[in-house]
């Protein structure tokens, strides 16, 4: 199972959890979870006014061998207004724009989707329990 929980933080609710989603799904190949704007496509929804994350923006898809990939999806614009970083442990990578990355077995760690323009982010903490 991948269990995912979302806070969408500005600057001034830097520490705030208030308001934290949740969501999961079991590791079972074809399982999608995904975060975005749009309510009827992403179990977890940003704020409709908050540009910088596409209607879809994350998708966690699982794998037939019940690994789980994190894809950054393209959206409309050429170049995001956005940057997409994963942190496992002590390692932060960036994830490419239309890019993916394979979450560890077993493992945890965050997504962060930062705004280039204003101090907003996304955090989408995971969990991979085997």
């Amino acid at each position: 199972m991948l269990e995912l929980t979302m806070a969408a933080v500005s600057a001034a609710e830097a520490g705030a959890t208030a308001g934290m989603l949740m969501a999961d799904a079991p590791s079972e190949p074809g399982a999608l979870l995904r975060v975005g704007r749009d309510r009827s496509l992403c179990r977890l929804s940003t704020p409709d006014d908050w540009l910088f994350v596409s209607r879809v923006h994350l998708e966690f898809s699982c794998a037939q061998d019940g690994t789980w990939q994190l894809t950054w999806l393209r959206g409309s614009l050429p170049e995001p207004s956005s940057e997409v970083r994963l942190t496992i442990g002590e390692y932060v990578h960036p994830v490419a724009y239309g890019g993916s990355v394979a979450l560890p077995r077993g493992g945890s760690g965050e997504v962060v989707i930062h705004d280039r323009t204003a101090p907003r982010s996304v955090n989408v903490g995971f969990y991979h329990e085997v």
